[in-house]
């Protein structure tokens, strides 16, 4: 059977399962290594609601998505659908909330967790001017791998996906038999501003699945792909988080607070013995470095891309003239992932690269309603998610509920940001014009 080609030009080869296994791969990522601690402090037992709510939160996202991204099949992901549905203003608001607040950020806290997994083994990183000098060792090390060539860069990060599956299955394998029942039950539930603070930073362990969809313009047969993929995947996610959660908190139980930077590796410890914890420290650490090292990887050939069409710094196009890679946006987007290493630790960066996922999605949603009016849009044959304005409402009741976690200063840190990507976006519209 040939293989069919998008209107880009591009060769349509992703297919449910490609899609599928993508998402599998971006959303359990490395938070997964330090949150199951996060949420059993702050909640205990009761903490698995708070996955089930994002799940739910999710679901009803993901579905918005499966809508939106069946009807739109050009590449671009979110930027793409903000951008149909609202224009270029919005849709560059949009993209620039998915690189800087997403990107960096995100990029930013697992560079913390290789640190706070690290000092475990090594408490000398626990000194913030060794920390910092971790932090530009290993940033320098992706630079020069990502600008001598993707293919070595590209290998590793594979690798990296798969390896990091192995020890979080193997928990759930062999830790059910070592889970104490009564660690799993909770005297009281906790307060809705901790429960609501808590599922903020949760979120970031389900974030991530959006960017498996920049490539739709590959997926064959997008309209069936598209929502099957985002089904299958999601609820893969969801399944292991559930049981990760609940295999660390029945173990663990109310020593949970002692092992707060690396609670897997204290259950693995309690599994196999102290060989297990150097392990999971390990392997933490390496599958930070691997999503950080992908994100380097990926993330500059869209600042190339957008300057070379005028949106970004044009010095951010320029090619090596030996090893043809674009080394300046390389430094450039290693170099804000660096600084924002050291200005703060996991949960903070954590909470802040939510709020700005958060502002993607609820845009996303509100454009999956938007096209819903459009009869063009509404006359095609496609998924369109069931129940009328149930699901997008969910979505956007719990991303409001979220967002008002944020405290003043995270606020007040978001608004100046927007207001920056506004007034640079009217900059270049002037500069356009002279």
């Amino acid at each position: 059977m040939p293989i069919s080609t998008s209107e880009e030009g591009l060769k349509r080869v992703i297919g449910i399962q490609g899609l599928t296994l993508s998402i599998v791969n971006m959303v359990i990522g490395s938070g997964i290594f330090v949150l199951p601690a996060i949420i059993g402090i702050s909640m205990g037992a009761f903490g698995v609601f708070g996955y089930i709510f994002c799940s739910i939160m999710m679901a009803a996202i993901m579905l918005c998505y499966a809508e939106i991204g069946a009807k739109i099949t050009t590449s671009g992901g979110s930027y793409a659908y903000v951008e149909k549905a609202f224009g270029n203003f919005p849709g560059f608001i949009i993209n620039w909330l998915f690189f800087f607040g997403w990107g960096i950020l995100s990029s930013a806290a697992m560079m913390n967790i290789i640190a706070d997994s690290l000092a475990l083994l090594w408490p000398i990183l626990l000194n913030p001017f060794i920390r910092g000098f971790l932090f530009f060792l290993l940033m320098a090390i992706m630079v020069v791998v990502n600008i001598l060539g993707t293919k070595q860069a590209n290998i590793f990060v594979k690798l990296i996906s798969i390896l990091k599956l192995f020890p979080i299955l193997g928990i759930i394998i062999f830790g059910f038999s070592h889970i104490k029942i009564d660690n799993l039950h909770w005297q009281n539930a906790p307060s809705l501003k901790t429960f609501s603070d808590s599922t903020l930073i949760l979120f970031f362990a389900f974030a991530g699945f959006e960017a498996s969809l920049g490539v739709s313009g590959e997926f064959k047969n997008p309209k069936r792909t598209v929502p099957l993929g985002i089904f299958f995947g999601g609820a893969i996610v969801l399944i292991v988080y559930i049981l990760l959660q609940t295999v660390t908190q029945g173990i663990l139980g109310a020593e949970i607070v002692s092992y707060k930077n690396a609670p897997l590796a204290a259950v693995a410890e309690k599994i196999i013995g102290p060989a297990g914890t150097t392990l999971l420290l390990f392997t933490a650490a390496l599958s930070c470095f691997g999503g950080v090292s992908a994100d380097v990887m990926v993330t500059p050939r869209s600042l190339f891309a957008c300057a070379n069409d005028g949106m970004f710094p044009k010095f951010l196009s320029k090619v090596h003239s030996k090893f043809a890679t674009p080394y300046l946006a390389i430094i450039t987007y290693a170099s804000l992932i660096f600084i924002f290493s050291i200005s703060g630790g996991f949960k903070q960066l954590a909470t802040l690269a939510s709020a700005a996922l958060l502002l993607v999605y609820l845009s996303v949603i509100l454009a999956t309603i938007k096209l819903r009016s459009n009869k063009e849009e509404v006359s095609e044959k496609t998924f369109k998610v069931p129940g009328g304005f149930i699901v997008p409402f969910i979505g956007i009741a719990s991303i409001v509920w979220l967002l008002t976690s944020l405290n003043k200063w995270e606020i007040i840190s978001t608004i100046i940001f927007i207001a920056t990507i506004c007034l640079v976006y009217f900059a270049m519209k002037w500069i356009k014009k002279i």
